[in-house]
């Protein structure tokens, strides 16, 4: 369907299901293969290896960070630009973002490679453990000029309304990546470095496919002579720093979280982080991938003026956040013992006491964490980024610093209450930040919205 018909036109609930939907379903695709990938690294090389892939997995995301900052950062304006009409702009902005990314992955994983020996051993990490790291990130490192664009090209996607383009780009990536990262651990017999190649050889081949409909003009965006300029920098970096930062802050969080964990409880406590890290890696590519799908039609309709169809849209994703978010909840709790075999053997009864504590004190972040989430994605989509900024710092860095202290005198336990604690805090935030928003902006806006608005 033509963008501009799909955004504009189509009713509000239509068009959470055509899109917010497969976003999902894409974003689940993902996250599936994200959970299978840590159950082949501890099901076939071991809990050792488990280990190391969650002590490097913080700077893996961080060497894609950069690129998702000019990713989702183009996003946003290039939507805002299609509802004013403004397709040259937004031509250049796709343009110059792409030139942006496959930039930042040269320089980002240049400097990931030459330093990852140094960033595992200042983690903590010794021995057989600190090898199998730096061997896993070394891997992403290599890759990351051909790999960190994926996630821009999935959004432009879905700009251009190819939805289930989008989905089925997804869920090809994650089975391919399964079968090669299943034929390299447990056929070949490669070591750790061979699951993250198959991802990212997953990945590449997945960009290549995605990109031929636009390197040949059959899409609405369309590669042009770039014309960058500081205006265009600042836009892609202030409408993408929430997303950049809430990535940069919460791997600080997660690396400062796995030195602690190995110095109170040691490989078991990283691991059992591990299995909630996964739990969340579930969950959470289903809210963004809602929400985030929605995005688009969200600013091409802030572009145009539309706030009342904005409005109604934003209902069903905040709705539609808050009942998944509660359900994951539930199963979490009930559940804990069942999650943590899918990645850790059992065999060690002090081990299984331990995750499955604190697998059920997790599972009370969803109860609370859904707001803050599509508040978030919401500030972004309309070019608010300050405020999703401030939402993404808090949760993903700030209140978590503060519950580390908080409870500190709790010990290990204090640890897995940290994720509850910040949910909670960040939906205050984003309620406070809401308010605001209404009172500063939308009641203006929508005094201000022409008579052809459609409800």
């Amino acid at each position: 369907m033509n963008y501009n018909t799909l955004f504009s036109e189509t009713p509000p609930t239509r068009l959470f299901f055509k899109a917010a939907l497969p976003g999902s379903i894409g974003m689940l695709a993902s996250a599936l293969y994200q959970l299978i990938d840590g159950m082949f690294v501890g099901r076939i090389l071991g809990d050792t290896a488990f280990a190391a892939l969650n002590l490097a997995m913080p700077l893996v995301i961080i060497n894609f960070a950069l690129a998702d900052l000019v990713g989702v950062g183009s996003a946003v304006p290039i939507s805002i630009r299609l509802g004013e009409k403004n397709e040259q702009e937004a031509n250049n902005i796709f343009t110059c973002a792409c030139l942006m990314v496959v930039g930042s992955g040269i320089i980002c994983g240049g400097i990931l490679f030459a330093a990852a020996p140094v960033l595992i051993q200042m983690m903590g990490a010794q021995g057989e453990l600190a090898r199998l790291a730096v061997e896993y990130l070394r891997v992403y490192a290599l890759c990351s000029p051909v790999t960190t664009i994926v996630f821009a090209v999935d959004n432009y996607l879905r700009i251009c309304g190819k939805i289930r383009g989008s989905m089925l780009l997804n869920v090809f990536m994650s089975l391919l990546s399964m079968v090669l990262e299943f034929l390299f651990l447990y056929v070949f017999r490669w070591g750790i470095w061979g699951a993250s190649l198959a991802t990212c050889l997953g990945m590449f081949i997945c960009v290549a496919v995605a990109f031929y409909p636009f390197m040949r003009g059959k899409m609405q965006l369309r590669f042009c002579r770039p014309r960058i300029n500081k205006q265009i920098i600042r836009q892609i970096v202030s409408c993408g720093s929430p997303s950049f930062l809430n990535n940069i802050a919460g791997r600080i969080t997660s690396i400062l979280m796995n030195v602690l964990l190995l110095r109170m409880g040691g490989e078991t406590a990283v691991s059992v982080y591990g299995v909630l890290m996964f739990a969340d890696g579930f969950i959470q590519p289903l809210l963004y991938g809602m929400c985030d799908s929605l995005q688009p039609a969200v600013g091409y309709n802030w572009g145009a003026r539309q706030y009342n169809r904005v409005k109604a849209i934003e209902k069903r994703c905040f709705s539609a956040s808050a009942i998944l978010s509660l359900a994951s909840a539930v199963v979490i709790f009930l559940f804990p013992a069942q999650i943590t075999r899918l990645f850790m053997q059992g065999n060690d009864p002090g081990m299984m006491q331990m995750a499955v504590s604190a697998m059920q004190i997790f599972s009370f972040t969803y109860i609370t964490r859904w707001f803050s989430f599509a508040c978030q994605s919401f500030m972004s989509a309309v070019e608010k980024p300050l405020y999703a900024s401030l939402i993404s710092v808090s949760t993903a860095l700030i209140f978590p610093l503060i519950l580390i202290g908080a409870f500190w005198p709790l010990g290990l336990t204090g640890l897995w209450m940290n994720f509850g604690g910040t949910a909670v805090l960040a939906a205050i935030l984003s309620l406070v930040l809401l308010l605001n928003f209404k009172r500063r902006f939308w009641d203006k806006q929508d005094k201000q919205e022409p008579q052809s608005a459609q409800k």
